[in-house]
């Protein structure tokens, strides 16, 4: 756990030095995500369960260290994903899988912080969409992964949180189609 600790902290300290000087969150999200990723992928071999923590906890402290110098969420999210996906590419890790992790922390994050879940989902599908096409990979899948994350984030959070990501994620995003995708559903009390 307190390697865990220290990838957020990490990030976060990061973000906000990089902030600060150059202003640009998108970009320092997506470089301070990914070279983190990869350091602690490459340092531990994380798979599976260690793999999603790590993206986890790398995305988390870059929506910390954005919020603690006041910038955007959205931006962070968005760069968060486009990062996850350039750090799971460099070591060759199950991109889609962290994809959906990373925007469910995403709009965890930003809900434990205050901010618009819906603008985080939204971004962070956007950033799943840029990623893959950087990368060449299926955007259709990434902008999948994402949405279905994004929404598993929010059931952690509220039924309103639900709401507005779901809402959030209809119609064209980024021109990839989004689909209603619900991997959860409330079981019908009887």
């Amino acid at each position: 756990m307190a390697e865990q600790l220290g990838l957020a902290e990490s990030v976060k300290n990061t973000l906000v030095g990089t902030i600060r000087g150059a202003g640009e969150v998108a970009n320092a999200v997506t470089d301070a995500v990914s070279s983190t990723l990869v350091h602690a992928i490459k340092g531990t071999g994380a798979v599976g369960a260690a793999l999603t923590g790590a993206v986890s906890d790398v995305v988390r402290g870059g929506v910390q260290g954005v919020t603690q110098i006041g910038g955007d969420v959205g931006e962070a999210s968005k760069g968060a994903l486009i990062g996850v996906l350039r750090g799971t590419k460099e070591v060759g890790t199950e991109a889609m899988t962290s994809v959906a992790e990373g925007a469910s922390t995403a709009v965890k994050s930003v809900s434990a912080v205050g901010g618009d879940v819906a603008s985080a989902a939204k971004s962070a599908v956007e950033g799943a969409i840029e990623g893959a096409r950087e990368l060449g990979l299926d955007a259709t899948k990434a902008a999948s992964a994402a949405a279905t994350g994004a929404l598993k984030g929010a059931g952690e959070v509220s039924v309103t949180a639900v709401e507005q990501v779901r809402n959030a994620l209809t119609g064209v995003i980024a021109g990839v189609k989004m689909v209603a995708i619900e991997p959860f559903k409330p079981s019908p009390k009887e």
